[in-house]
């Protein structure tokens, strides 16, 4: 394959890329994502042929943090929690967006990945720099935490769809 054949296959995820910015309150999301595939065409041999995806929103997701510090928006966020900036979820049931908001951000940023994004628990790992296996274990984790928001956010409980945190 050639460098611009590689690089096609990496810019058909532009879209995505720049729905996960705009989800995650970018200032400018077309401008994100344009700047993950300049990251990308420079950075080409480090990007995976086969499922540059992991590669693409891990780079995304450092430039959110980068303008969300820039912002002042992370400013007292240690930087262990700091998975991301707190997505926009004004589209959301209120009741799951309250428990969303209320989950630690890096036990939300695993269940996006994972529900939004469709990445699956291993490509969601490698997005987040862990082990497969860590990546599962948080997955579950948020799961549980996210069901128990719901039960006590009164009102009516929504469900929350099953995860496959076997897959890979």
């Amino acid at each position: 394959m050639t460098a611009e054949t590689d690089f096609r296959a990496v810019f058909s995820h532009l879209g995505a890329i720049a729905n996960y910015a705009r989800r995650r309150g970018s200032a400018d999301a077309d401008a994100l994502a344009a700047e993950v595939m300049t990251i990308a065409w420079r950075r080409l041999d480090d990007v995976s042929k086969d499922d540059p995806r992991p590669w693409l929103y891990a780079t995304a997701r450092n430039l959110l943090l980068e303008e969300h510090r820039k912002r002042g928006r992370l400013r007292h966020v240690p930087e262990r929690e700091a998975a991301s900036p707190a997505p926009e979820l004004d589209e959301l049931d209120p009741q799951l967006n309250r428990a969303l908001l209320a989950l630690r951000p890096l036990d939300r940023e695993a269940l996006l990945l994972v529900a939004w994004e469709d990445l699956t628990p291993t490509q969601a790992a490698r997005a987040l720099g862990i082990n497969a296996a860590a990546f599962r274990v948080r997955l579950l984790r948020a799961r549980r935490r996210l069901q128990a928001l719901l039960a006590d956010g009164g009102g009516p409980t929504l469900s929350v769809p099953q995860l496959d945190v076997e897959g890979s």
